[in-house]
């Protein structure tokens, strides 16, 4: 069973929240990433999301904008980051793995060969920002064959009949954007996330995780009185390249995750 679905099951046996933490490979460096990854599994998160590196990553905010940069001045393509999913494998068996990132380099490389190298690596899923479902059917297809989930995006703005053509399409949970704009944006409205939720909850018995506009413990706790789980990915990708050096980065990441496992656990 994909570990996804093994790890959601858990959770909501367990009466607990998902936490989902978001790093974009080769930021600040190759050399980090794994390390990186382990942290965040050791502080709490239960689904690591892996940015693949985009030069125009047109859902992010400038925090992970300047992320992607760095990592593609790095020249960290597809093909490292798959690699360093093998390596972080050789200790971690378990703890699920998302690639959150764009059409274009999977396109590059092919959907078969993706799917097919992704699962090899021990990917569990992927979540393509520019791939509307109305177009998706082809990759979903072939994500389907390895046994890997396709998460899709829900944004304030989409119809309810959208929703349910979306969640038809998707597995694993749904990824809901909380706001109007890009990744690490101020304003988080509970209600108004909600009442979005319930019309979300009545067409799709998939999990629903909140992201964009939480950074701390008190925005995650909030938004996990309501949701299945929350994403963080701004405030880890600041956290981590305002640290300086990789040992400082694991201090600091761990300080900020172990406080909001513990909102969200309350």
């Amino acid at each position: 069973m994909n570990r996804i679905q093994v790890t959601l099951d858990k959770l909501a046996a367990e009466n607990r929240k998902a936490l989902v933490s978001y790093i974009v490979a080769g930021d600040p460096d190759l050399a980090s990433t794994v390390p990186l990854m382990h942290q965040l599994v050791k502080s709490g998160t239960d689904i690591i999301e892996i940015g693949v590196p985009f030069s125009d990553p047109s859902a992010e905010g400038p925090t992970i904008q300047r992320a992607h940069e760095r990592a593609l001045a790095n020249k960290i393509g597809l093909g490292q980051i798959l690699e360093l999913i093998k390596e972080f494998r050789k200790q971690d068996s378990s703890t699920p793995v998302l690639l959150m990132g764009y059409a274009n380099p999977i396109e590059w490389m092919g959907y078969a060969r993706f799917c097919l190298t992704a699962k090899e690596a021990g990917v569990d899923g992927a979540l393509t920002v520019d791939i509307p479902p109305e177009e998706a059917a082809p990759l979903n297809e072939v994500l389907e064959e390895n046994g890997l989930f396709n998460v899709f995006l829900l944004a304030p703005t989409t119809t309810d009949d959208r929703i349910s053509a979306i969640a038809n399409m998707a597995s694993g949970f749904l990824y809901y954007v909380s706001l109007k704009g890009v990744t690490g944006a101020a304003s988080l409205d509970i209600a108004s996330v909600e009442e979005k939720l319930s019309h979300i909850r009545a067409r799709t018995q998939l999990p629903v995780c909140v992201g964009f506009g939480i950074k701390d413990a008190a925005t995650a706790k909030s938004v996990v009185a309501i949701a299945d789980g929350v994403v963080i990915g701004s405030a880890i990708v600041d956290t981590v390249f305002k640290s300086g050096s990789l040992e400082k980065a694991l201090i600091a990441v761990d300080d900020l995750l172990t406080r909001i496992r513990a909102a969200i656990d309350e």
